[in-house]
């Protein structure tokens, strides 16, 4: 299930970047570069175009993970991974971290923060569910062996709620007066 759920992320990430489908390229460029903590005032060390060529890579992988994936599924190959037995202070650790990451993320000046006030239902709704699935990748993975299959859909709840936050317009922002006429 982990390279379904790889490859469902990594092919949809990788087509939209790399296509620069209603500039997502440009936004999240826009928002990498707002999240980096420590990052102030320096110029961006990548620019556009490098993103785009990465992005151009998970698009031609994605696929192949996808199709791997399905073909391990279909046949019935497909083994029930477990991760390995987690030390409960790396658990502790691991969350503590998450923690810290959300709430730089949705403090005042934060990226989700200002996100979530910019944006509509549908922005919010991806906004929750990001959230949601990192706090969901925290607990499934602190179930060790069992928490595999859940800590994919967490990965890829997350990873398309991130993709719709890419493709969504602000609704803060006033529209191109040549695009409306």
């Amino acid at each position: 299930m982990f390279d379904v759920a790889w490859g469902v992320g990594a092919t949809a990430f990788g087509w939209i970047v790399a296509t620069d489908f209603r500039h997502a390229a440009q936004r999240f460029h826009a928002l990498s570069i707002a999240v980096v903590p420590f990052g102030g005032g320096r110029a961006p060390v990548v620019g556009v175009g490098f993103l785009r060529f990465v992005a151009g890579v998970f698009a031609l992988v994605g696929p192949v993970m996808l199709v791997t994936g399905l073909m391990d599924v279909w046949r019935g190959e497909a083994e029930a991974y477990g991760l390995p037995p987690i030390p409960a202070w790396f658990v502790v650790a691991e969350a503590a971290v998450v923690a810290a990451f959300l709430w730089w993320m949705w403090r005042r000046s934060g990226v989700l923060r200002r996100e979530w006030m910019a944006g509509g239902v549908l922005r919010r709704a991806a906004i929750a569910g990001l959230t949601a699935s990192l706090v969901a990748f925290t607990v499934c993975f602190g179930f060790g062996r069992g928490g595999w299959v859940l800590l994919s859909w967490s990965w890829l709840a997350g990873g398309l709620c991130g993709l719709a936050l890419l493709l969504g317009d602000r609704t803060g922002e006033e529209p191109d007066a040549e695009a409306v006429s």
